[in-house]
């Protein structure tokens, strides 16, 4: 059963190790921002994912799961996030080819200036 549990974590490590490599070609090689952000953080999040759980098998111990759960939790809120917080600014500084876009909803924002506070 050990032997089971090792190959699987090799191939776990594998796996997510070729995800995060194809997330950094993506980064290189895609020219807008969407696309970027896109291989920025699926494929990351999920190499990132299965890096753990192979750690988690590899290792067979409670304490590791416990430090790995709160790992991948902060990797799973912050990573869409801040994709989302890029692409908007990218959006506000004009650098999205917005002809290219399907569905423009933060085109009524752009016009309208903010509403004065006081």
């Amino acid at each position: 059963m050990n032997e089971i549990l090792d190959v699987t974590a090799l191939i776990l490590i594998l796996v997510g190790a070729v995800l995060c490599l194809t997330a950094a070609i993506g980064l290189l090689r895609f020219r807008d921002v969407p696309t970027r952000l896109h291989a920025a953080t699926k494929p990351q999040v999920l190499g990132l994912v299965l890096i753990c759980l192979a750690i988690a098998l590899s290792l067979r111990s409670w304490e590791v799961v416990a430090l790995l759960v709160p790992i991948v939790l902060i990797q799973l809120a912050t990573s869409p996030l801040s994709a989302h917080m890029v692409g908007r600014q990218a959006y506000r500084n004009g650098t999205i080819d917005e002809a290219g876009l399907y569905v423009d909803e933060l085109a009524e924002s752009k016009q309208t200036p903010p509403a004065a506070g006081g």
